[in-house]
């Protein structure tokens, strides 16, 4: 599945509750699912590390949705230029 299919699955799914939701707070879902991550980052579980992963995937489409960023257009910046150097 690419990214943009990803993303356009949430927002037919989820995208009337999820403006209702607003950013702020699916932010806060957003930042909850990273820290899960964080955790899970720490252990062994493999499979718990490929939950949480989709888990902040799943949440950063959401927050796109609502934003009006298509996820897929925004990387171009890196698949689509000669990309530089590290941060």
């Amino acid at each position: 599945m690419e990214i943009g299919d990803f993303q356009r699955f949430f927002e037919e799914k989820y995208g009337k509750r999820d403006r209702e939701r607003g950013v702020s707070a699916t932010f806060m879902w957003f930042i909850e699912e990273v820290g899960e991550l964080a955790t899970g980052l720490s252990g062994d579980d493999m499979e718990n590390k490929k939950e949480e992963f989709a888990d902040v995937l799943a949440w950063l489409c959401t927050l796109a949705n609502i934003s009006g960023v298509d996820l897929e257009e925004a990387v171009e910046k890196y698949t689509k230029n000669d990309v530089e150097g590290f941060k």
